[in-house]
């Protein structure tokens, strides 16, 4: 039965192509005229039928396709849209590199204008190729293409466009395509949209993309006399922003968006291929600048793939907990393959669980949190997580995490590969040094290496986007190794400049080296940052075996859950509105000042002891403050309460206790001692109580990383605020060191 049923679905498929060729030579035989499905003009205004205009015959198509071109023009060189500079980009000379964005007219629009070291045919072979240089382009399929009597050609494209974050859903375009050459000898692509429903997406995610316009768009490359091409772009769209919430409308109604996603971005990519084809460009480890380049394509397309999670690749929601906050999908279709391995790298059948999230952030500036994220790694991953995803590239079955407990040593080593032109991007590999925690296991290797791409982290930077993605790599690093995207994405909103310098970090010292810390909030933070809005997505993706499936699921939820909790804890510290010393106390409630808590602690010194903590204790403000800092003994407060909590660390006491200011409170006083320790400090509580102080002998204690420190001697004291009460108590290890 099952055989003819196929038999019989076959001849109707065929019959039905005869059918649909039969009609269209019905069509253009007959030049139908019906209405046409005209998107020509870009006002609301009902035309009448014209013939000559009708998308479904070729006549039709070209008429429609010249004047796309003579629209494209105007915009490209004329004054068809009111043009205004981008702001935060400086015009030269004259007008190659100048960008310019819309103002006031239907949609978003920008236009630029570059000198760049290709042909113009070359140039025109890598902008038609959008998914090699555009990241948010998911597909661009061509459905037909048929020359167009002028040495030109017609095309009908379908494109789709990634989300950029889980709140909204994905774009497709369904558009002409027009290829010709002007009199002059310039060559020109325009582009437009055609109304209708044609090139649709596959039925399963038909839901998950909106149907966007774009207008007369497009390219015109000139030939230079002496080589070279200068090359016009212009990208104008409608992006129906009234389907996406409210806030996230900025998006989609940003012209400056527009420019610094595809404008820019095409303009950058030409001279990043024109820098390599000269040889200007050194290769890294011996990598081709190509090989790299597609390196940062795949992580970057794992990763887009990984927040919009369509049907049609393979994505399905889980079931939840209950709690709405993490969206878990699994693609049971995706598995980690290599050319030198056919098969999957787990022993039974699995496939990857992406557990993902998206936050709004206020007053946090985008690249200062994605710097962070990327030179502190340790404050916010779990490197037991991370091994499990590196053994997913091994052959061998993987196991959950906490079968064999790792340790990060906290050494992180980050090796350059490759950049773009302007550092807006960056290729890296990280190897993370681990440590066994098994003696039998001391002696083999436990270093990660992760391939890791970074945007927008220079301090110049003035994207639409901050990225940091990355995947764990083998030591070999096969330029076929598989990978598997996850990271952080932050977006602004309100399209500021972020104008906070790179060299503000999140722990105490950036600070006191730079100067105090209310001149640093005045000359790093504006006004615009403190009201600076943006959404945050993060998606971590996990391989599984299939009897393992529901494990992987809750472990996946709990650890975004882990990591979402961190990046709002680091967000708080790093708000512009205070920054630098006061980073780690805002998170605390009823914390002083900084500058008022090293008064506190050395004030109480001496009235406990009778002896002076600092040489000069008449010091006041930001000076006793960096006497503080920057003095040889470890000293620690804690709050005074039945478990004492972290609330401060010198640098000598960040060293010692191997963590930073901003993941001090994740440690308590119990935690940092041994059980002989613990018995010597509880057992002089009562000293400590009545006297406010008490010596405690040399011992050893242990840092946030589980490594011992001996110490001559300790102090303790209670710190007294202006009230007389106790605010915290105060802690200083004399001569410490690591056995």
């Amino acid at each position: 039965m099952n055989k003819l049923l196929m038999e019989e679905n076959e001849r109707l498929q065929k019959q039905v192509s005869q059918l649909v060729h039969e009609n269209a030579h019905m069509r253009q035989q007959l030049q139908n005229t019906s209405l046409a499905n005209d998107t020509s003009c870009e006002s609301n205004v009902t035309t009448p039928p014209n013939p000559t205009r009708d998308a479904s015959n070729p006549s039709g198509l070209l008429s429609i396709a010249e004047e796309t071109f003579t629209e494209f023009l105007s915009k490209a060189t004329g004054t068809a849209i009111d043009w205004v500079q981008m702001p935060g980009m400086k015009p030269g000379p004259d007008s190659v590199g100048i960008v310019a964005i819309s103002h006031g007219c239907r949609g978003v629009a920008a236009r630029a204008c570059g000198l760049v070291n290709l042909e113009p045919t070359k140039v025109i072979e890598i902008l038609k190729d959008r998914p090699s240089w555009f990241r948010d382009c998911r597909s661009l399929e061509v459905f037909t293409m048929f020359p167009a009597g002028n040495g030109g050609t017609i095309e009908l494209v379908y494109m789709q466009m990634y989300a950029p974050t889980t709140l909204v859903p994905a774009r497709d375009f369904w558009t002409l395509r027009y290829t010709t050459t002007t009199e002059d000898g310039s060559l020109v692509v325009c582009e437009r949209s055609l109304s209708g429903s044609g090139g649709g997406p596959n039925a399963a995610s038909t839901h998950q993309l909106v149907r966007a316009e774009m207008l007369p768009s497009g390219y015109l490359v000139r030939p230079c006399e002496g080589g070279g091409s200068i090359v016009h772009i212009v990208d104008h769209l409608d992006l129906e922003a009234r389907s996406v919430p409210e806030v996230l409308r900025p998006l989609y109604e940003s012209s400056r968006v527009v420019a610094q996603k595809m404008t820019t971005v095409a303009l950058r990519h030409l001279r990043q291929i024109a820098q390599e084809t000269s040889g200007e460009v050194v290769y890294a480890l011996g990598r081709q600048p190509a090989v790299l380049r597609t390196f940062s394509q795949r992580l970057s397309r794992g990763f887009n793939d990984a927040i919009s999670g369509f049907n049609d690749d393979g994505w399905s929601i889980m079931g939840g907990d209950g709690i709405e906050d993490v969206i878990v999908a699994c693609n049971s279709t995706k598995k980690i393959r290599n050319s030198s391995s056919v098969g999957i790298a787990f022993g039974n059948p699995g496939g990857i669980i992406c557990a993902k999230a998206s936050m709004l952030l206020q007053s946090v500036p985008p690249a200062v949190l994605v710097r962070f994220l990327r030179e502190h790694r340790s404050e916010w991953a779990d490197y037991n997580i991370d091994a499990y995803l590196a053994s997913s590239l091994k052959a061998s079955a993987c196991s959950l995490p906490g079968l064999r407990p790792m340790r990060f040593s906290g050494g992180q080593m980050i090796m350059p590969l490759a950049h773009t032109v302007e550092n807006e991007e960056i290729l890296e590999v990280v190897r993370l040094e681990g440590q066994s925690l098994t003696h039998d296991e001391a002696l083999l290797s436990r270093d990660i290496h992760i391939l890791q791409l970074c945007t927008g982290i220079d301090e110049k930077s003035v994207g639409s986007s901050f990225q940091l993605v990355f995947a764990p790599i083998d030591d070999h690093f096969p330029d076929d190794t598989p990978l598997i995207s996850s990271g952080f994405r932050v977006i602004p909103l309100d399209m500021k400049t972020d104008g906070v310098s790179s060299s503000r970090t999140l722990d105490l010292a950036s600070s006191l080296d730079v100067g105090s810390a209310a001149s640093q909030a005045s000359g790093d933070a504006s006004p615009d940052d403190c009201n600076l809005r943006s959404v945050l997505t993060i998606a971590f993706q996990f391989p599984y075996e299939m009897h393992l499936q529901e494990s992987v699921a809750t472990m996946a939820r709990q650890y975004v859950r882990s990591v979402v909790s961190a990046v709002q804890r680091v967000s708080m510290a790093i708000s512009p509105s205070q920054s630098g010393l006061n980073a780690g106390q805002r998170m605390l409630s009823g914390f002083p000042e900084a500058g008022t808590l090293a008064r506190w602690v050395c004030q109480s010194y001496h009235y406990h002891l009778g002896a002076e903590l600092l040489n000069q204790s008449d010091e006041a403000g930001e000076a006793l403050l960096k006497m503080l800092w920057h003095h040889p003994d470890a000293i620690l407060c804690c709050s005074f309460k039945e478990k004492p909590m972290f609330t401060f660390a010198n640098k000598a006491g960040l060293d010692m206790l191997e963590t930073s200011l901003v993941a001090l409170q994740d440690l308590t006083l119990d935690k940092i001692f041994d059980e002989s320790g613990r018995k010597a400090l509880f057992s002089d509580i009562s000293k400590l109580m009545e006297q406010g102080y008490v010596y405690l002998p040399s011992g050893v204690c242990m840092s946030g990383m589980g490594r011992h420190v001996s110490f001559d001697q300790a102090v303790a004291w209670k710190v007294l605020g202006e009230d007389s009460n106790v605010h915290c108590l105060a802690l200083c290890f004399v001569n410490w060191s690591f056995v």
